[in-house]
């Protein structure tokens, strides 16, 4: 990786780590890691509120228990038990804060950025990230709920409100 491309990442990191707050996640299956800490950039409260047209930083801190040359992201937004691929624009983790190769017992702090397109439907979900080793194995697999909003936001005493459709008629 380049001085610049690694400083970069550094300080992608740094910021993420400084400025993000902590989120509660599950654990859906990480085989070869355990996940210390989620954070995401911004999110003042939980469900995360995904504004469309907004990019939000990622954070996961995690320790390998594998070794692995390389290592892969692959993120759904589960609607209904139906998961459906949300594209990142960096799926390779050793472009993504990681220094390859992986190496068991050495923790990782991975940062990616989740970009909410404007054709995104408002709706809560479910996002679903994986981290894949070279056997296609989870090194991490979290789950954590978010809320996609509508263009037309509501702000409410200088504070940002989220609004979806749950019906044709109602706004929530």
């Amino acid at each position: 990786m380049g001085y610049y491309s690694t400083l970069g990442v550094l300080l992608l990191s740094l910021l993420a780590y400084t400025n993000a707050e902590p989120v509660k996640f599950a654990d859906c299956g990480s085989i070869h890691g355990k996940v210390a800490e989620v954070d995401i950039q911004p999110c003042p409260s939980q469900p995360c509120q995904l504004h469309k047209g907004e990019s939000y930083t990622v954070n996961v801190t995690f320790t390998s228990s594998v070794a692995s040359q390389n290592c892969t992201a692959v993120v759904h937004g589960v609607v209904e038990g139906v998961p459906v691929l949300f594209p990142i624009p960096q799926s390779d983790g050793c472009k993504s804060g990681i220094q390859c190769p992986v190496e068991p017992q050495k923790s990782y702090s991975y940062v990616n950025q989740l970009p909410v397109k404007t054709g995104y439907p408002p709706i809560k979900l479910v996002v679903e990230w994986e981290l894949k080793d070279d056997f296609n194995k989870d090194l991490f697999c979290i789950k954590f709920p978010v809320q996609i909003c509508a263009l037309t936001d509501l702000w409410l005493d200088g504070v940002r409100m989220c609004l979806i459709k749950v019906s044709l008629n109602h706004w929530l």
